[in-house]
């Protein structure tokens, strides 16, 4: 566990974060670690429990100003 994505997406669809990140690590394997790098983009782009935005549009934001 990392960054809480799976824990995420877990509690978004209604199911144990360790069964999603089973999934994750299958298809990390399967894919080449293309699934590393869906995990890495949800981690910058999906908003934290609470937060108002994810760290990407705070990011952007901070650099409009």
């Amino acid at each position: 566990m990392i960054a809480g994505v799976c824990a995420g997406i877990g509690q978004f669809f209604g199911i144990d974060a360790n069964i999603v990140r089973i999934i994750f690590a299958v298809l990390t394997v399967f894919s080449a670690g293309a699934a590393a790098l869906v995990y890495l983009v949800a981690w910058v782009v999906v908003p934290e429990e609470g937060e108002k935005g994810s760290i990407a549009e705070n990011y952007l934001n901070k650099n409009k100003s």
